[in-house]
C-alpha cells in the first residue's frame, strides 16, 4: 500500500489518496509552527504522492487555511482534494491571547459557534477566500455533539436541524459549490444522529475507529452499507498509539496503557512498528476512505508515509485476533 494510492468514494465519486495531510499543525497547533516548516511538510507530502488536504478555519484561528491556500495556489486544482469545516464563524477580535484553544500565536480572529443557516453559509464563503477556492471539495461540520458543547449541545443541534444549517448544506452540494459534506467529529454517536435527519456523505470520525478503539465497530458496518465514506483521524490516539502518554486529549488511564503495552509486545515479536500497525489498520475497513495524519514538518510526514508503507505480514493481525487486542468482526489489512 502507497501513500498516493487513490481511493474514490462510489456515491459522490471525490478521489482522495490513501494516506491524507491533516492541516491542524500549519495552525500552530501547540506550538508555533513556522510557514518554512508548514510547506516543508506540504511538499514532502505533495512528493511522496499525497493529494488529499484536511484543514479548518478554527485551525490557528484561520492561520491554516491561508497558509493551505498559499501553498495550493499554483496548482492545477483538479490535481488535489480539500476539504474544509463549518460550524465556527471567525470573528475579529484584538482580545485574542497567545495561546488559545490549544494554538499558539492565534490570529486575532475569534471562533464562534454557529451551526445555523447564515452561520453555514459565511463560514463557507470566508474560507473560499481564505483558501482561494471557488469549491472546496468537502465540507464538515466541525465539533457539533455532546463531546464539545456539553449541555448545550440541544441547542447547537437546533440550530444545524431547525435552524437550516443542513439544508445550506445540501445547497450547496446541489448547486455544485461543494462535491460532499458530513460531520467532523470525536463521537460515532452523532453522526449516527445526523444519518437520520440528513443525508451525509462523508464524515470525519476522530479516534472513534483505531488500533485502540473499535467501539464504533457497528457504526462503520452500517456506514459502508449506506455508501457513507469514513475518514479516520487521530488514529494514534492523541499520540499514546506513537509513544506518549496522552489518550483523547488527556493522560492515558491505567486500563488503555496496558491494553497498548500488549499491543507493543505483539509489534515486537512479528517485528511491526506500532505506529505502523496505527496508521494502515482503520483503512482495512470498507467504510473507511482515508486516513489522515497531522504532520508539523517534512520529517514528521515522511517518518508518518514510511509507517503508513510499512510491509505488515497477516501473522501480526492474527496474532492480535488470537489475544482479542481487535474487536471480533473487524477487517484487517491484507
Amino acid at each position: 500500500m502507497k501513500a498516493g494510492d487513490k481511493r474514490i468514494h462510489a456515491r459522490t465519486q471525490v478521489a482522495a489518496t490513501a494516506i491524507g495531510l491533516g492541516c491542524a499543525q500549519m495552525g500552530n497547533l501547540y506550538r508555533v509552527t513556522s510557514y518554512a516548516e508548514s510547506a516543508g511538510a506540504f511538499q514532502a507530502s505533495w512528493d511522496a504522492g499525497v493529494r488529499y488536504f484536511d484543514t479548518a478555519p478554527f485551525y490557528g484561528f484561520t492561520r491554516s487555511e491561508r497558509r493551505l491556500g498559499t501553498m495550493l495556489t499554483d496548482l492545477p486544482r483538479d490535481s488535489y482534494t480539500v476539504s474544509t469545516k463549518v460550524g465556527r464563524v471567525m470573528t475579529p477580535d484584538p482580545t485574542v491571547g497567545a495561546m488559545e484553544d490549544g494554538y499558539a500565536e492565534p490570529l486575532p480572529f475569534r471562533p464562534v459557534f454557529d451551526y445555523s443557516h447564515n452561520g453555514i453559509m459565511r463560514s463557507f464563503e470566508a474560507s473560499q477566500q481564505r483558501l482561494g477556492l471557488l469549491a472546496p471539495d468537502i465540507l464538515f461540520v466541525h465539533d457539533i455533539g455532546r463531546f464539545t458543547h456539553g449541555e448545550l449541545h440541544e441547542h447547537y443541534w437546533n440550530q444545524l436541524t431547525e435552524g437550516g444549517g443542513f439544508r445550506a448544506l445540501t445547497r450547496l452540494r446541489e448547486q455544485g459549490a461543494i462535491k460532499a459534506f458530513g460531520l467532523g467529529v470525536n463521537e460515532f454517536e452523532i453522526i449516527e444522529d445526523a444519518l437520520k435527519v440528513a443525508d451525509l456523505d462523508i464524515c470525519m470520525l476522530a479516534g472513534r475507529y483505531t488500533l485502540l478503539e473499535q467501539h464504533s465497530l457497528g457504526f462503520m458496518d452500517e456506514c459502508a452499507r449506506r455508501g457513507v465514506g469514513i475518514v479516520a483521524a487521530g488514529v494514534f490516539n492523541s499520540g499514546i498509539l506513537a509513544g506518549s502518554n496522552k489518550f483523547n486529549y488527556g493522560d492515558a488511564p491505567a486500563d488503555i496503557v496496558a491494553r497498548v503495552e500488549a499491543l507493543r509486545a505483539a509489534c515486537a515479536e512479528e517485528g511491526v512498528t506500532l505506529q505502523a500497525a496505527a496508521l494502515q489498520f482503520p483503512l482495512a475497513h470498507a467504510a473507511t476512505l482515508t486516513v489522515v495524519s497531522g504532520a508539523r514538518n517534512a520529517e514528521q510526514i515522511t517518518a508518518n508515509i514510511g509507517w503508513f508503507e510499512e510491509t505488515i505480514p497477516a501473522s501480526f493481525w492474527n496474532r492480535l485476533k488470537e489475544r482479542g487486542l481487535i474487536a471480533d468482526g473487524a477487517p484487517v489489512p491484507v
